[in-house]
């Protein structure tokens, strides 16, 4: 299952609660992670123990120009992409 949220980081936040908050890009509503376990075991009653696994992709970055994004320059990527041949 995969979800999609806005992690906002504000360091200089007045409140403590509000420096590190994770929305719903389309309704801002803070996920509730219990629930959307319980949908993913079936919602039906009972006591289950569970792995939950958390990867995180930044898809995108407010305010930078799309070539400071990129942290490996093309020919880098190149260069760890192909097999290089041993000569003898």
């Amino acid at each position: 299952m995969n979800k999609h949220y806005i992690l906002n980081l504000n360091p200089h936040a007045k409140q403590e609660w509000d420096r590190c908050t994770l929305r719903d890009p389309l309704t801002a509503k803070r996920p509730d992670f219990a629930k959307l376990i319980a949908e993913a075991v079936g919602g039906k009653p009972g006591s289950y123990l569970v792995s939950v696994q958390i990867e995180v992709e930044v898809l995108d970055k407010a305010g930078l120009p799309q070539s400071e994004q990129l942290t490996l320059s093309l020919p880098e990527i190149a260069a760890h992409s192909q097999p290089q041949e041993l000569v003898a």
